[in-house]
């Protein structure tokens, strides 16, 4: 029999990696999926290669990364099957990525799908019912299989036509561990992450940021969100300047990084030349402030906010912000903002 292929959906964890390394065990070709958003592995992306060589080596799983993002970010304006506790469209993602998967099918010659789904396992998406709607609102109806909760689900188009033993398959469900864990040790799985939930949707303070944009209570407006916007809401502190200007602090040399290394064409980023602290960035400012009249009073209280959260001096005597992203670098000569005015402008999560 001519070998097949099966794409596994891959998200990282125990159960993904054991699907995909049962199934193959039986014969099959399996490529795993990766997918990526700004809400979940996205900085994979900075370096897709060495993370696809560094899940071969450590478990012989041969891993594609595919970015979802933007399809995502259609998806949170009325996920069909709702929220979560927080912002996050549990079962749509799940739907959207198997749709994702089959239409990869024919790019990779492959005739099912496999998932490391487990009855019973997660309230929300792992319900026997939910699992069944997934698998229909995906277009997936007997193309995917779940190896490891196989024999307590009907039997699927790989199992039917032979393609793999259902003999060999598993009957896992609920909560419990322990048996995906002794079939880690067999396979000889021993540093697999502990189970949690990566998506930061599921942050209560995270999603509720990106709720805000959806809901148009936010300068950046729904239809009009980017995947950069997404990831600025997730780094640093947050403020919203009087003319409705979005600025962001990082708290640290790390976030400072990111801010940089995100900056686009439109935005003002500030930092202190002279010592350590924040770099501030003003989104999608540049052509707004550009001829404006109060461009300078926005520049000042950025710059104020940056020294805000500098480290002190003695005395205050006053401090050089070096401006970048405007017609040409500029400085000007600050003081620490108010903690009435910095409270005042916070964005509160």
């Amino acid at each position: 029999m001519k070998q097949q292929t099966a794409l596994a959906l891959y998200s990282g964890g125990l159960d993904s990696m054991l699907a995909a390394k049962l199934v193959a065990s039986l014969g099959v070709r399996v490529l795993a999926v990766k997918f990526v958003t700004p809400f979940f592995d996205y900085d994979l992306l900075k370096a897709p290669e060495a993370y696809c060589d560094e899940v071969m080596e450590k478990y012989g799983i041969e891993v594609i990364l595919r970015d979802l993002s933007h399809n995502y970010l259609d998806l949170l304006h009325n996920p069909n099957h709702g929220f979560g506790k927080n912002f996050n469209p549990c079962i749509d993602c799940k739907i959207l990525m198997f749709r994702t998967a089959r239409e990869m099918m024919a790019e990779y010659g492959a005739s099912f799908l496999i998932s490391g789904e487990v009855i019973g396992q997660r309230p929300m998406s792992q319900r026997r019912d939910t699992l069944r709607v997934i698998e229909r609102d995906s277009e997936n109806e007997g193309l995917l299989l779940r190896p490891l909760s196989a024999k307590l689900m009907s039997p699927t188009k790989a199992e039917r036509e032979g393609w793999v033993d259902r003999e060999k398959l598993l009957d896992f469900s609920g909560r419990g561990r322990s048996r995906q864990i002794q079939m880690a040790h067999d396979y000889g799985i021993t540093d697999f992450p502990t189970p949690a939930g990566g998506c930061i949707l599921a942050d209560p303070i995270l999603s509720t940021r990106i709720a805000k944009i959806y809901a148009d209570e936010f300068v950046i407006k729904a239809d009009e969100i980017t995947v950069t916007d997404i990831r600025f809401l997730l780094v640093g502190r947050q403020f919203l300047l009087p003319g409705g200007f979005w600025c962001i602090l990082g708290r640290n040399e790390e976030e400072n990084n990111k801010i940089e290394a995100l900056a686009e064409e439109d935005d003002i980023l500030f930092h202190m030349p002279d010592r350590p602290g924040p770099t501030a960035l003003l989104r999608n400012a540049g052509k707004r402030l550009a001829g404006d009249s109060s461009a300078t009073e926005t520049l000042q209280q950025a710059a104020d906010l940056v020294l805000r959260y500098g480290r002190k001096v003695k005395d205050d005597p006053g401090e050089e912000v070096e401006i970048t992203g405007m017609a040409k670098t500029e400085h000007l000569l600050g003081h620490p903002l108010s903690e009435d005015l910095r409270r005042e402008w916070m964005i509160k999560s």
